[in-house]
C-alpha cells in the first residue's frame, strides 16, 4: 500500500483536483480512494496498471459525491423554503396566484397567440425571433439576409399591428 501511495499519490491528487474539487476536498477525495483500494486490492487482477484501477476507484467515488450532493440539494429544507416564500412578518413575500389571475393569463396568452397569427409571416418570424427568442439584431439580420433598416421596420410593423389587434380583441370583449 505504502509504495501504491508514494507512486500513484499525486496522480490520485492531481486527478481529482482537475475535477473542480477545492484542494482539501481533492486530498479528502484521494484519501478515500485509497481506503477504498485496500478494501478492493485482493479483487486487483492486474488486467490493468494499478494507476488505472486507483484512477477507475476515484472516479467511482467522485460520481457517489455528486449523487449525495444531488440528492442533499433535491431536499426542501423548511426554514429555507419558509423564508423564501415569508418576509420577516410573516406575510407572503409574493402571494400565490389563484384561480382568476390563471384564467386571465390563459385567456391574455391565447389572444396574443391569435394575434401573432395575423401578421405575415416574415413580420412574425422577426417578432419571436427578437422578443421571444431575445437574439441581437445582427443575428436576426445575418439569419434572415436583412438589412438593419429593414429588420427595424419589420419590428415596428409587426409591435404596430399586434397593439391594434390586442386593442381590437379586448376591447369586444
Amino acid at each position: 500500500m505504502e509504495s501504491a501511495v508514494r507512486a500513484h499519490g499525486a496522480d490520485v491528487l492531481h486527478a481529482a483536483m482537475a475535477l473542480g474539487l477545492r484542494e482539501d476536498e481533492a486530498e479528502e477525495l484521494a484519501a478515500e480512494t485509497f481506503a477504498a483500494f485496500l478494501d478492493a486490492a485482493p479483487r486487483f487482477e492486474g488486467r490493468s496498471t494499478v494507476r488505472t484501477f486507483l484512477l477507475g476507484i476515484l472516479y467511482r467515488k467522485a460520481l457517489e459525491r455528486g449523487r449525495e450532493r444531488a440528492k442533499e440539494r433535491a431536499s426542501d429544507p423548511i426554514d429555507e423554503v419558509f423564508e423564501s416564500r415569508f418576509n420577516l412578518m410573516g406575510h407572503w413575500s409574493r402571494p400565490p396566484a389563484g384561480p382568476e389571475e390563471e384564467t386571465l393569463t390563459h385567456e391574455v396568452s391565447e389572444m396574443i397567440s391569435e394575434c401573432l397569427e395575423e401578421l405575415k409571416p416574415l413580420q412574425k418570424a422577426v417578432f419571436l425571433l427578437k422578443e421571444f427568442e431575445g437574439e441581437s439584431n445582427q443575428a436576426i439580420c445575418n439569419a434572415l439576409r436583412l438589412s438593419d433598416t429593414h429588420l427595424r421596420v419589420l419590428l415596428f410593423r409587426a409591435r404596430n399591428k399586434l397593439r391594434e389587434r390586442l386593442e381590437q380583441r379586448w376591447w369586444r370583449r
